[in-house]
């Protein structure tokens, strides 16, 4: 006796119930079966395991700066009401975050600037798509502040991005063109003004973050990004909390 078929599936040509099947079609029945669970499987695995891998890839996870170079002066204007919204985007002590070769890209600019005698500040860097929505709908314009609903979005998002000025050793900002979210002409990476200092400072910025690699945006001097951000797929949100430092995906 052959073992007898599942109840509610039959692998007969028949729809009639049988007691006894010949050898060869129980074979076939068997291996049809197998290939099902087979690609039913496979389907089911292949997604998840590119997935994980992707995730895993080192460099790509995110990171706080402050973890990776302490002597970096973090000052996140979109955690205060002291941004162009006049209120704050950003959790009270939301951490710094960057994609973690980024980081080391900024390593690299503090130790160039260390020999200086200044440092970096660090006043925004991966940006949450809800803290994006919230400045567009402030600004509405695209010179300044990337569209949300744009097909490149915008740098923070992918958390290759910073906005950064100088301090000196004793943590005090540097004479730059402007404040921080000034949406002027005068925010322009090429300096027009008089002011031989701000011209000094402003150029030393720029030589210390190209020395990382980071290239400037034309309209906003203190922004700076990752030579390879189409690597890094944009990041809507993350799980962040303010006492850590491992924030998830």
């Amino acid at each position: 006796m052959f073992r007898r078929t599942v109840p509610g599936f039959s692998c007969s040509a028949s729809p009639r119930q049988t007691h006894r099947r010949p050898l060869s079609l129980e074979i076939n029945c068997r291996v049809i079966v197998w290939v099902l669970k087979r690609s039913i499987g496979l389907s089911l695995f292949i997604p998840i395991a590119a997935f994980a891998t992707e995730a895993a890839t080192p460099g790509d996870e995110f990171v706080d700066i402050k973890s990776v170079d302490p002597s970096i002066v973090i000052d996140l204007r979109y955690a205060t009401p002291n941004n162009v919204t006049h209120r704050a985007l950003y959790p009270p002590g939301a951490p710094a975050l960057v994609r973690a070769r980024v980081a080391d890209r900024l390593v690299l600019v503090q130790k160039y600037l260390q020999k200086k005698k200044c440092g970096l500040k660090i006043w925004d860097a991966y940006r949450p798509a809800s803290a994006q929505h919230q400045l567009w709908q402030a600004t509405q314009n695209g010179s300044y502040v990337a569209d949300p609903n744009g097909a490149r979005g915008s740098m923070h998002l992918r958390g290759v991005a910073v906005d950064a000025t100088l301090v000196d050793e004793a943590g005090r900002e540097l004479a730059m063109p402007t404040e921080f979210d000034n949406f002027t002409s005068a925010a322009l990476i090429n300096y027009h003004g008089n002011d031989p200092v701000v011209r000094l400072n402003l150029n030393l910025l720029q030589k210390a973050m190209a020395h990382g690699g980071f290239y400037g945006l034309r309209t906003e001097w203190w922004h700076f990004c990752a030579p390879d951000w189409k690597r890094y797929p944009q990041v809507p949100e993350l799980k962040i909390e303010a006492t850590k430092t491992s924030p998830a995906l």
